[in-house]
């Protein structure tokens, strides 16, 4: 564990990511409403939500997720393709698949799984990326 090196800027930078990948993942560019329609929410119930409590909450989650792979990737020799490699591993491999499960023993669609299990993994996947470039 001597070589262990965590870059604490980049993490906090995915972490942040997480929140900014999700805005554009989950806009109306994208799923927004195969999102909406696939959760059964409401734009009226979204609405009720407390942004500070819910982006609070997803930062502080984020910040967790990403120091816990920068410690996976914090090796000496970690570069980009084995950053992403690891991130894509991570994400889908564990992340993607153990959400996978849970959804289908909630009896969620293949579509929701897929919208979500697609931001899972391609998050994982770029800030494996970035913890792999940005030493």
């Amino acid at each position: 564990m001597e070589n262990l090196y965590i870059n604490h800027i980049a993490v906090f930078v995915c972490a942040i990511f997480n929140l900014a990948l999700g805005a554009l993942w989950y806009s109306p560019f994208l799923f927004y409403k195969a999102w909406l329609s696939e959760t059964k929410l409401t734009e009226e119930q979204l609405a009720k939500q407390s942004p500070a409590k819910t982006y609070g909450l997803a930062f502080l989650f984020s910040l967790i997720i990403s120091y816990n792979l920068a410690f996976f990737l914090g090796d000496a020799n970690t570069d980009a393709v084995w950053g992403a490699t690891a991130g894509f591993l991570a994400g889908f491999g564990w992340s993607t698949l153990i959400f996978a499960i849970i959804a289908l023993f909630e009896q969620r669609s293949w579509k929701y799984i897929f919208i979500n299990g697609g931001f899972i993994t391609v998050y994982f996947t770029i800030i494996g990326f970035i913890f792999g470039i940005w030493r």
